[in-house]
């Protein structure tokens, strides 16, 4: 592999990683409540469609609004590093 192959492979890397830091904390608390919110039922026999969707959705919302700030900045930073490399690539 090239130093050019290694430079695009470095940059998908990097972008998954900055998506799953991006996105798994919203998911991981969908899940928690999800997972919650199912025992609650199972335990309760309450099977209400709004019961498990709402709570979810509140929680999801509420994380993601919470963590808004410190996501635009890592995205700022991700995207600031891309821009900064384009050089390398002849795509200035």
């Amino acid at each position: 592999m090239n130093d050019l192959d290694l430079q695009v492979a470095e940059f998908a890397r990097e972008m998954l990683v900055t998506s799953l830091v991006l996105a798994g904390p919203v998911l991981l608390v969908g899940l928690i409540v999800g997972v919650g919110v199912s025992v609650f039922q199972a335990l309760t026999s309450v099977q209400e469609q709004t019961l498990s969707l709402v709570p979810k959705m509140l929680a999801v919302l509420g994380v993601a609004l919470l963590l808004l700030v410190p996501a635009l900045g890592i995205l700022r930073d991700y995207t600031l590093r891309v821009f900064a490399q384009l050089v390398s690539f002849g795509l200035s």
